[in-house]
């Protein structure tokens, strides 16, 4: 998911592990410009699911995101029990604009995160 998307994932996934119910189709989460904090509100993180969850997680986040400050996503992930990976867009903000780059050059460096992480930590049928 992306922003909001990426956090109501979190919770689907963090509620879908708690049941008794079988999660194990759950491969990973993705996610795009995780909205940690509000802006300028960085006392109150959102990681309670994030701390919960055991699938492997991507976060893709803008360096200059502000909703995402690096030092908090990297602490939070530091706490996390799942498997992780960190992947920064260097001066992206929260919508991963770069001042002097390409919406889609931005998306070619997204994609190939995605795509190679999918690659290490999912099963894909067509293997």
């Amino acid at each position: 998911g992306r922003s909001m998307g990426s956090r109501a994932a979190a919770s689907v996934i963090r509620h879908l592990s708690q049941e008794d119910d079988d999660d194990s189709f759950i491969q990973g989460l993705i996610c795009l410009s995780y909205p940690l904090h509000q802006p300028k509100l960085k006392s109150k993180l959102r990681d309670e699911d994030l701390l919960l969850i055991r699938c492997p997680v991507l976060f893709v986040s803008g360096a200059a995101d502000e909703m995402c400050e690096k030092q908090l996503l990297e602490g939070v992930a530091s706490q996390m029990k799942a498997p992780k990976k960190i992947h920064w867009i260097d001066k992206a903000n929260h919508g991963m604009a770069v001042k002097g780059r390409t919406a889609d050059d931005v998306m070619e460096e997204i994609n190939v995160q995605v795509f190679t992480w999918l690659r290490e930590n999912t099963e894909l049928e067509n293997k």
